[in-house]
């Protein structure tokens, strides 16, 4: 038997080693896109992000920065527990309390935000950090500590921050903790002190306060670099968290915090803020500067199935008793009226508010490029936006194989483009650029561009559905030019059979839409409103964001459905 002799030299077999493991902050995004790590959807989505800019990021101007994201996370080992058992821990030093211990799914999140930078200046990229997790999973002890380092261990000569919330009494539930820890750690205390409702670093002139509406002092005048609120679905008001962003507009690197549970108001600073950062992790919105980690189960998921219960626990086993969670769920199960609760507070499932209608990732299994030849004939959906809105044609070619081709058409008045990318949190002018959107000559709706346009497509508009609120003398104005135009009422009766045939559409995957940034934007957003007779339909009132596209492209089905077997063999849906 001949034995293998390396041809390598001693000094060069020396010198070969294994790579270095990843950080912790990138191991934990690994461990849940491996499944090492039981996560929803969304967490998913939150370490895919992670780890494209790791591969992608420089690109965009972006770099992760280990050492200070680990100088963030080995800030809280030198915090003490003051409450339960860990409280009563009594440490080899002779100090009362354990030390913090971040979980990985923390260590996660104050890393990436403390990480993550910019190249052009070295500053830090997140400057809105949203988290939403069930209770009794550490989210307050975690905001007070981040708190705590923002007002006295970031190098901001002057700091102000602030805990925000309805009440003063709310808004020092995290600042109490952050008193606490500061009470129980001699060197952070000869640095630190309490003074009133302030604690305060006299020598760098920096604090940090809870604040209220019925605090002693308004929030006029304040120049914040850093922010929490915990428990955001509390907050009756967006005012506060307005002018914290207009106080922290001067500092060069300020972070504000959200930390709550899901809340039950649709109409709500939570759930307007929730449905962004949604869109955020799944890729629908662009924001550079929001960090977003939603853990809640997964639509279809049973609440009382243990096995996706660390899906909206991840401390379960660490501040989350299994026992307490199994004997809340026995009593959710029997009885009816603590099923809600049970569901909001222990799983993070928001109650009283819709669920939204299409799975993205469903939508996305058509993003093949459509195919529709010139001369084709098509259904269209018209939705025209009152004055400056986006106005979307949805045009739909049926193939031969049962697949529907999408092509789309989307219209914005030219004037305010920049400044409605600023308010709505989309890249208006990156789609202009792109060709994904057409500005129009003005600052309002402009209908004979939009006409000449609709006149100019290449194809055979067999029929056109829209909405006679706004597009009578448009359609009007569009049937000498040969199209037949048909009003469809926005009601369950006239859009609730086309939404279900989409849907199976989409389930199906019989949907090719090219992956179009603003549609699949739109699809995401959909909610939908169900009558006494369980028909649904997709609602703008319900639905947080714009959803024109698909109010157009349900349209379009409802003209090709309404021709039934006489619609040509080749009606695609196909958005371009």
């Amino acid at each position: 038997m001949t034995a293998t002799v390396s041809t390598l030299a001693p000094r060069a077999r020396r010198q070969m080693h294994a790579p270095p493991p990843p950080d912790p902050i990138t191991q934990y995004a690994l461990d849940v896109l491996a499944g090492r790590v039981i996560t929803g959807t969304y967490v998913r989505k939150a370490a895919e992000r992670h780890v494209a800019d790791l591969a992608n990021g420089a690109a965009r101007g972006l770099y992760f920065d280990v050492e200070a994201a680990m100088k963030a996370v080995r800030f809280f080992s030198l915090l003490r527990h003051y409450k339960g058992e860990l409280g009563a821990v009594r440490t080899p030093d002779g100090g009362q309390g354990a030390f913090v211990k971040l979980e990985a799914w923390q260590i996660f999140i104050v890393g990436s935000a403390f990480g993550w930078k910019r190249i052009a200046d070295g500053l830090r990229r997140f400057r809105h950090v949203y988290v939403e997790v069930a209770k009794k999973n550490g989210k307050t002890l975690m905001l007070a500590g981040v708190m705590l380092l923002l007002a006295f261990f970031d190098d901001e000569p002057g700091a102000e921050v602030y805990s925000i919330a309805t009440k003063e009494d709310q808004a020092k539930l995290s600042w109490n903790d952050g008193a606490q820890f500061v009470a129980k750690n001699a060197a952070i205390g000869r640095r630190v002190r309490k003074v009133g409702k302030r604690l305060v670093n006299e020598a760098s002139a920096s604090f940090w306060m809870p604040l209220g509406r019925d605090s002693d002092i308004g929030d006029q005048g304040i120049n914040a670099h850093g922010g929490g609120v915990d428990e955001l679905h509390v907050l009756d008001s967006g005012d506060p968290i307005d002018n914290l962003e207009t106080a922290s507009s001067s500092r060069s690197q300020p972070m504000i915090w959200f930390i709550t549970t899901a809340g039950v108001k649709r109409e709500s600073v939570w759930a307007t803020m929730r449905a962004d950062a949604i869109a955020v992790v799944e890729g629908r919105a662009t924001d550079d500067t929001m960090l977003a980690l939603v853990y809640t189960l997964d639509e279809g998921d049973d609440p009382f199935d243990e096995a996706v219960w660390p899906k909206s626990n991840p401390n379960l086993g660490v501040s989350v008793r299994l026992d307490t969670l199994r004997d809340q769920a026995a009593t959710a199960k029997r009885s009816p009226g603590k099923l809600a609760p049970f569901l909001r507070f222990r799983m993070n499932v928001p109650t009283g508010v819709a669920t939204r209608a299409i799975d993205i990732d469903e939508w996305d299994a058509g993003s093949d490029e459509p195919e529709v030849p010139d001369g084709s004939v098509v259904f269209a959906g018209l939705d025209l936006a009152s004055v400056q809105d986006l106005s979307a044609l949805l045009l739909i070619h049926r193939a031969a194989d049962g697949r529907h081709h999408v092509l789309c058409r989307f219209w914005c008045p030219e004037d305010g483009i920049e400044r409605r990318s600023r308010i709505d949190g989309v890249p208006y002018a990156d789609w202009v650029r792109d060709g994904f959107l057409t500005a129009t000559p003005g600052n309002v709706t402009d209908y004979a561009f939009i006409r000449a346009e609709v006149a100019r497509l290449p194809y055979e508009v067999h029929e056109l559905g829209f909405d006679k609120w706004n597009a009578t003398q448009l359609t009007t104005e569009l049937t000498p030019d040969g199209a037949t135009c048909v009003s469809i009422p926005q009601t369950h009766a006239g859009l609730g059979p086309a939404w279900r045939e989409l849907e199976k559409l989409i389930l199906e995957h019989r949907i090719v839409h090219g992956g179009h940034p603003i549609l699949r934007g739109m699809a995401g957003n959909v909610e939908v409103e169900t009558d006494a007779a369980g028909n649904q339909k997709p609602s703008k009132a319900r639905s947080s964001e714009r959803i024109d596209g698909m109010v157009a492209l349900t349209m379009a089905e409802a003209r090709l459905m309404a021709n039934g077997d006489a619609a040509p063999v080749e009606a695609w849906v196909v958005v371009r």
